[in-house]
């Protein structure tokens, strides 16, 4: 038994419901009057309180239920339900020691209120309470998790959907990093910009604060209806600074922490083996995406790596013989290989991950591997072993004796139907994590996200060591490789006669060499750095210490059998009890005032139990909550969730032109080409502002164009086009300050942060408020804007049928530097526009060419069109031969 080997990023849904009857009867009977989230990030240790109030507006007793989505990876320390000021607390027992209550509740019938998982990071606690007329209950929540630095940035997620208007609604986020923060962004997928309004950040050199507190006339859908607009994610990314790179050691009541992560250190050449099962499951989407995802990761090695590709169904076919060095021709090859991969057969997974290690062991024994790399297979299945060797229990042992700890395996379980324990425990064994990936429109991204966490080995066989006599209780403190974007933590006891001064070393290898890292602290120094308690609760240290030794306790619990694995769960059970914690190995008994017989037991459930989630039903049947919908149904009659309505909206022309040029509403003429570029244009010199120019260009398809660069800006354009269907099929947009890349295609809007960073896939029809420092992403309405206060602002959209493809916008040219260039870049040099005589007509110079253009009016595609006629807008149309 155990729990995921990554700490997955923290996450939080308040979602409360009456169950009865749709939303206007639950305005007037179950009312959340106040609901808060109070979260407070200290050293990485998140300690969050949801407090819901509500209140019972009937002239009869109604049943509230409350249901809050947290992290996967959290542990839930409290949860009370207070009535007519009487307190009625969950009390946390052994698992074995509830299970007779569990058993006994659900053969009656009644809600068991056991977590489901519900997502990709999420699962779900359930409590429910009948509600006397005009009376109020206070729902109160307390969960605890330790954030784990992925691909650069820790994150805070909070799902927010509470289904009504609430009175008194209020985010509060406390982050505490003594080594002070380095970067600080926020992002939203339902903020607009009239909620923009209600988000406020502030901000020092070690602490933040975030409050979002929306009114109620911001957090309706329409105004004078009781739907609200909140419903999808706020999510807070951050990093600290890291200027010692012997770590950072912080100290409170007696326990430390020691968080290492040292920077500027040149990356290990490593030497990897794709295992790519193709069997027939993999048929369809997930074969393409696997695909799309190998050619992409292919794309990422360096020259200095070696790698092979073994595709397995029922055989196993080898890509070469041997591994290769990562040259661009091999590269290149490799990718037509990965394309070229099909779906069939069954699975043989024994065989597959032994050939792959083979091919290493031939490798070190001919003394090709460079000295100092790191060896790593990387398996990705989507099932079972149908072929070959089929005992799980079997492949375990054959895969762990062959590696014999010379080599990491990883392994990616695509989808619900494989057997996730007996991937992780064939991963834990061998050095490495399993991961699942989920079936989703995203699913190549996830592959190349987790790609990019293991892409980067700088340091190998890295040891922590303290002083003899000054410590106890340490958690895992030697780990066989650390990788580039995440961070190795260490937690402990310092014992009554520790001294003064704490001095520490981290020994390592780097390369060939050993390599010491020394630091050294003042305790009561360190200890006075958290005395506010504003920005912390009290002993986190210790509770933080207990969480991430549970953790370990568990994941190595996972590799382990017999005597071993029951004393390692053992001393688990015991650390979960002490300090109320909601793990695996215990539940929470929550009694109900009304019917001191009824009670509900909370269980956590291990990443393994979510196999065939799809299946599983969410809810008991005493919620009466529909899976599919997410809503409420009652005896009486049930209540869908409606399908997302999208009013009709102003252009975003008009937005992004300028405004001395009104939207014009005309009926179009017949169809014509849409520009592919609308460009605001600079003043000229006699003071005349010209419309917008719409160009269009003519071209045969082009793999990569280079529409528009500046350096100064720091800022590149490039896109694919294609001549047959005369439109853009990817646009990509690439920032120097801030390391940003977005790419567009005609269904999904992709963000990447920084080189090998983490990847976020966006859909048009949703929103986005992205804020991070010089630059800020907002989706509203089909247009995609990205905008600073001293840059070019970029619009982006992607039109809706006939008028298929991908459309770039451009508005406060004056920003543009004198080096701008590229198709659309050349517009801004020495543009000049001539006088005509033909109206509608003009004629415009630019380095010593002339080029005729012509008056439109340009019909307005965007994706909410909901009227007839549609409207139009000026502009001077121009089409540029390239």
């Amino acid at each position: 038994m155990g729990t995921p080997a990554y700490i997955l990023p923290l996450s939080v849904l308040i979602f409360l419901l009456a169950s009865f009857g749709p939303l206007a009867a639950q305005q007037n009977d179950i009312d959340i009057y106040s609901l808060t989230l109070d979260s407070k990030v200290t050293s990485r240790f998140a300690h969050t309180v949801i407090t819901s109030r509500v209140v019972n507006k009937a002239s009869e007793a109604r049943e509230a239920v409350f249901q809050v989505e947290l992290p996967k990876s959290a542990f839930i320390t409290n949860f009370s339900m207070i009535i007519d000021g009487v307190t009625y607390p969950g009390e946390i027992k052994e698992k074995a020691a509830a299970q007779e209550r569990y058993s006994t509740a659900v053969a009656r019938g009644q809600s068991a209120g056991i977590i489901r998982a519900t997502g990709r990071n999420l699962e779900q606690f359930q409590a429910s309470i009948n509600v006397a007329p005009s009376a109020k209950v206070t729902f109160e929540l307390v969960y605890e998790e330790l954030l784990k630095r992925q691909l650069g940035k820790y994150e805070l997620i909070l799902k927010v959907r509470p289904q009504q208007l609430v009175q008194h609604l209020q985010i509060d986020i406390h982050i505490f990093e003594p080594q002070g923060i380095a970067s600080l962004e926020t992002e939203s997928t339902f903020m607009t910009k009239n909620l923009a309004d209600a988000l406020t950040t502030t901000r020092n050199k070690t602490k933040a604060h975030i409050v979002f507190k929306p009114s109620l006339a911001q957090q309706q859908k329409e105004q004078g209806k009781p739907d609200t607009i909140l419903d999808g994610n706020f999510i807070v990314r951050y990093d600290v600074d890291r200027t010692n790179a012997a770590g950072d050691i912080q100290i409170e009541n007696g326990y430390f922490v020691h968080h290492f992560a040292p920077a500027e250190l040149s990356t290990l050449p490593k030497n990897v083996v794709f295992v790519i099962d193709k069997s027939g499951s993999m048929a369809g989407r997930k074969i393409k995406q696997t695909r799309e995802a190998l050619i992409k990761i292919l794309s990422d090695l360096k020259p200095e790596d070696q790698f092979n590709l073994v595709i397995f169904s029922r055989e196993v076919i080898l890509w070469k013989p041997t591994l290769l060095q990562a040259s661009t021709e091999h590269v290149e090859e490799a990718k037509l290989f990965a394309s070229s991969i099909n779906a069939d057969g069954s699975t043989n997974i024994n065989e597959a991950a032994l050939v792959a290690v083979r091919m290493l062991d031939e490798s070190n024994r001919k003394e090709q591997l460079p000295a100092g790399s790191v060896s790593m297979v990387i398996l990705l299945t989507d099932g079972d072993p149908t072929t070959g060797e089929r005992n799980p229990q079997k492949i375990q042992e054959n895969v762990k004796a062959a590696i014999g700890g010379n080599y990491y395996l990883y392994c990616l379980g695509f989808g619900f139907d494989v057997h996730y324990a007996f991937l992780e425990k064939l991963a834990l064994e061998n050095g490495g994590v399993a991961r699942r990936i989920y079936e989703d429109s995203d699913a190549d991204l996830q592959l190349q996200d987790f790609y990019q966490e293991v892409a980067n080995p700088l340091l190998t066989m890295v040891k922590f060591q303290y002083p003899q006599n000054a410590v106890e209780l340490l958690t895992q403190d030697n780990f066989r490789v650390f990788f580039q974007g995440s961070e190795l933590v260490v937690s402990g006891k310092l014992q009554p006669q520790a001294p003064d001064l704490l001095s520490v070393q981290v020994k390592s290898r780097l390369r060939t060499q050993n390599f010491t890292f020394q630091t050294e602290v003042n305790v009561a120094d360190k200890e006075k750095i958290f005395q506010s308690p504003k920005y912390i609760f009290h002993n986190f240290m210790e509770r933080l210490w207990a969480y991430l030794t549970i953790q370990q306790l568990l994941e190595k619990a996972v590799s382990a059998s017999g005597d071993e694995q029951k004393n390692l769960e053992a001393r688990a059970l015991n650390l979960s009890l002490k300090f109320n914690f909601v793990t695996p190995l215990t539940s929470m008994v929550v009694t109900k005032p009304e019917d001191q017989d009824e009670v509900q037991v909370v269980s956590k459930p291990v990443e393994a139990d979510n196999d065939l989630l799809p299946s599983f039903p969410l809810f008991s049947q005493n919620a009466r909550i529909s899976q599919d919908s997410m809503f409420i149904r009652s005896k009486a009659y049930s209540r869908s969730r409606p399908a997302p309505h999208f009013k009709t909206l102003k252009s975003f022309y008009k937005t992004n032109l300028d405004k001395s040029h009104p939207l014009v509403l005309s009926s179009p003429g017949p169809m014509e080409r849409q520009p592919h570029f609308i460009l605001s244009l600079p003043r000229q010199s006699n003071n005349h502002i010209p419309e917008a120019l719409c160009v269009t260009v003519r071209k045969s398809s082009q793999p990569s164009l280079q529409i528009l660069s500046d350096p100064i800006q720091g800022i590149k354009v490039t896109g694919k086009y294609e001549g047959s269907t005369d439109k853009f099929v990817w646009l990509q947009v690439s920032y120097k300050t801030p390391e940003v890349k977005v790419r567009v295609t005609q269904d999904s809007i992709v963000v990447t942060r920084s080189s090998g960073g983490k990847s976020s896939s966006y859909q048009w029809t949703g929103t986005l408020y992205l804020v991070m420092p010089g630059l800020k992403l907002t989706l509203e309405n089909g247009l995609l804007l990205l905008s600073d206060s001293d840059k070019v602002t970029i619009g982006l959209v992607s039109l809706n049928p006939p008028a298929l493809g991908l459309q770039l916008i451009l508005r406060n040219p004056g920003y543009f530097s004198s080096q701008a260039s590229g198709v659309v870049g050349q517009f801004y040099q020495d543009l000049q526009w001539n006088p005509s005589t033909v109206e509608n007509k003009r004629e415009l110079s630019m380095r010593g060419k002339k080029y005729t253009v012509t008056r439109k009016s340009v019909t307005n595609f965007q994706r909410s069109r909901g009227t007839t006629p549609l409207p139009t807008f000026p502009c001077w149309s121009l089409e540029l031969p390239l």
